[in-house]
């Protein structure tokens, strides 16, 4: 009995141990305090079967290591699409799509490019841009592909 009381003790002080390091709890001489970590202010679910090839191209982007998450930053968008899209061609019925977006503060030069059918493209846009409205600059958004 007093062995398995002591193990239960034991354990209990671990997982405390692993809950203190995983939520940076700070106790002061008066009151315990938890914070919370997170590199995010809100989450997008973006609509993969809606958009596809929008989807693919963020996915992909992703992948090669660009960010999942984007600091929204209106005032910078001209600036960014000016310098991810310099020297790429337009093509005709297509979008020249960025990753991360003109309108993230990770944009601009360095994001990637993919041509995608313009319908796709400015459907996600638009749907992107609804999705964000409310949220004021600075907001960081991480995009869930879905």
């Amino acid at each position: 009995m007093k062995s398995t009381l002591k193990k239960m003790a034991l354990s209990t002080l671990a997982l405390g141990s692993l809950v203190v390091g995983s939520f940076g709890i700070s106790i002061s001489e008066n009151e315990p305090k938890v914070v919370a970590y997170s590199s995010y202010d809100e989450v997008l679910n973006f609509p993969t079967e809606r958009y596809p090839l929008t989807a693919d191209h963020i996915s992909d982007a992703i992948a090669a290591g660009h960010p999942s998450i984007c600091t929204i930053d209106r005032d910078g968008a001209d600036a960014n699409r000016r310098e991810s899209l310099a020297g790429i061609p337009t093509k005709s019925g297509y979008d020249r799509d960025e990753w991360p977006m003109a309108v993230c503060e990770e944009g601009g030069a360095g994001a990637s490019v993919r041509y995608v059918p313009s319908s796709d493209n400015r459907g996600s846009g638009a749907w992107v841009g609804n999705a964000i409205e409310d949220f004021p600059d600075g907001t960081r958004v991480k995009f869930i592909l879905n």
